[in-house]
């Protein structure tokens, strides 16, 4: 296994990371903005009355993009598992 095989293991590894953690990721960012300007309008000032809504939201993009996470993520292991004998020999 050469080292540039290693490197594009890790690459498309945290490439598909990146990818399947999207969907939550952006949904707390949307869900937090909106949160801030409603605080902000209202002066309520109060840390905890983000967190609700942020794991609502975060629940609800995994429940959405779950399937496409479970597919995307045994597309790059199979990936990798057809990849190693050609990497050994």
């Amino acid at each position: 296994m050469t080292d540039t095989a290693v490197l594009e293991i890790g690459r498309q590894a945290l490439q598909v990371a990146i990818l399947v953690a999207m969907p939550m990721l952006l949904a707390s960012l949307v869900v937090g903005i909106v949160v801030s300007l409603v605080q902000v309008a209202t002066s309520l000032h109060d840390a905890t009355l983000t967190f609700v809504p942020k794991i609502l939201a975060v629940a609800l993009a995994l429940f959405l993009a779950g399937n496409w996470i479970i597919h995307t993520l045994l597309d790059f292991t199979r990936h990798v598992f057809e990849a190693v004998p050609g990497m050994l020999g």
